[in-house]
C-alpha cells in the first residue's frame, strides 16, 4: 500500500549523504567508540536497551552535523566529538521516551525496547542517556554549547507535550502543527549544526547561519517523513506504513485533506482519527482522500520551500567540500520521497 509522491522538479545527479559520511568518516569513529564507552553501564539492562536502539542502522545525521559545521571552521580539538556524542544521545534519549508514548511496536524495521524490556526500562534508559549527554557538555566547558543543546532538550520535551495536547484532534491547524515539528524534530538539528561553529569560535552570524540552516532542514526532513508514512515502503521507513494514522496523529497530510474536503469526508477524519477507528479499510480511504486533496505532494512542496530556506542560510558561508556536502544533505532529504 503506498502513492507515489510528484516531487517536481528532479535534480540531475542522486542526492547522497555520502559525501557527509566521507568528510566525517574518522571522526564518527571517535564518536562511535564514545557513544558505546558512555551506554556502558555496571546495571545489565542499561547498555543492553541502550545499545538494542544505538546499533540498530540509523545514518547518525545530526552527530555529523555537528562534526561538520566544526570542522568547515577550522576546528581541530576534541570537543566536537563530545558534542557529537551528547547530540546522539539526546535523540536516542527522545526515541526511547517517544516509542512510549505513541505506543510504537518498530523503530527502523526492529521491536521497539519497550516492546522487548518494557515501557519503565525505556523511559528510565532514556533518562540515563540524556544525564550523559548533558555530563558530555558538562567536560566541554563551553556555556555556549551547553546553553543552545540544554535548551533544545527543553524544547524537545515541550513539543512532545505539544503533540499530546492535539494528538487525535482534527481542529489542530498547520500552525499548531508546525510548532510541533519544529520543537520536536527541527529543534535537534538546529542545536546539532549550531554547536559546531561555537566550539570553533567562530562569531555570531555564523553560528545563527548554521542554526538556521539546521532549523529549516530539519522541518524539511520531518514534513518528508510525515509524506513517507503514507506514500513509503514498511522497508524503507524502518515502521509499518500507515503508523501515524493507526496512532492518530495529526500531520500534514491529514490536516490539509480534513480542511479540503466536504463535510461528509471531514466526518469520516473525525470518526478514524478521534474515534480511533483506524482499520485497513478506513486507512485505505485516508489515503484514497489524501491522494484526492494533494496532501502528499502539497506536503512535500513544504518541504522543499523549507530546504530551499536551509540553502540561503548557508550561502553566505565560504564554499568548501564541507559546505557542499551540507548541502547534499538537503536535497537527500527531500528526494527520500522520489
Amino acid at each position: 500500500m503506498g502513492a507515489v509522491i510528484p516531487l517536481g522538479d528532479k535534480k540531475n545527479k542522486q542526492a547522497s549523504v555520502t559525501p557527509l559520511v566521507d568528510l566525517t568518516r574518522s571522526s564518527m569513529e571517535r564518536v562511535n567508540q564514545l557513544i558505546l564507552s558512555k551506554a556502558g553501564s555496571d546495571v545489565e539492562m542499561i547498555p543492553e536497551v541502550a545499545n538494542h536502539l544505538i546499533s540498530s542502522g540509523g545514518k547518525r545525521l545530526r552527530p555529523m552535523l555537528t562534526l561538520a559545521s566544526a570542522a568547515m571552521f577550522g576546528y581541530e580539538g576534541e570537543h566536537h566529538i563530545k558534542l557529537a556524542t551528547s547530540v546522539e544521545f539526546l535523540h536516542t534519549a527522545t526515541l526511547l521516551h517517544d516509542d512510549v508514548v505513541d505506543e510504537s511496536d518498530l523503530r527502523r524495521g526492529k521491536s521497539t525496547a519497550r516492546m522487548i524490556w518494557g515501557n519503565q526500562a525505556s523511559v528510565l534508559v532514556g533518562d540515563f542517556l540524556l544525564g550523559q549527554a548533558f555530563r558530555m557538555m558538562v567536560d566541554v566547558g563551553s556555556l555556549d554549547a551547553l546553553d543552545v543543546l540544554s535548551t533544545a532538550a527543553s524544547v524537545i520535551a515541550e513539543g512532545e507535550v505539544l503533540q499530546l495536547s492535539v494528538a487525535k484532534n482534527m481542529e489542530t491547524t498547520e500552525d499548531d502543527y508546525q510548532a510541533v515539528i519544529r520543537a520536536k524534530t527541527a529543534a535537534l538539528f538546529a542545536a546539532a549544526a549550531e554547536v559546531g561553529p561555537i566550539v570553533a569560535g567562530t562569531d555570531r552570524a555564523t553560528r545563527n547561519a548554521l542554526k538556521s540552516y539546521g532549523m529549516n532542514l530539519g522541518l524539511a526532513f520531518q514534513l518528508v517523513d510525515d509524506a513517507l508514512d503514507y506514500g513509503g515502503k514498511a522497508a524503507e521507513l524502518g515502521k509499518n506504513t500507515g503508523d501515524d494514522f493507526r496512532e492518530g496523529k495529526i500531520t500534514l497530510p491529514i490536516i490539509l485533506s480534513y480542511r479540503r474536503g466536504n463535510e461528509a469526508e471531514r466526518a469520516f477524519w473525525r470518526d478514524a482519527i478521534e474515534g480511533g477507528n483506524s482499520s485497513d479499510a478506513n486507512l485505505e480511504k485516508a489515503m484514497g482522500l489524501i491522494t484526492k486533496y494533494n496532501g502528499l505532494s502539497d506536503t512535500v512542496a513544504r518541504a522543499i520551500h523549507y530546504g530551499d530556506v536551509a540553502r540561503d542560510a548557508l550561502a553566505p558561508v565560504p564554499d568548501s567540500p564541507w559546505k557542499d556536502a551540507l548541502m547534499d544533505v538537503i536535497d537527500f532529504c527531500i528526494e527520500r520521497v522520489s
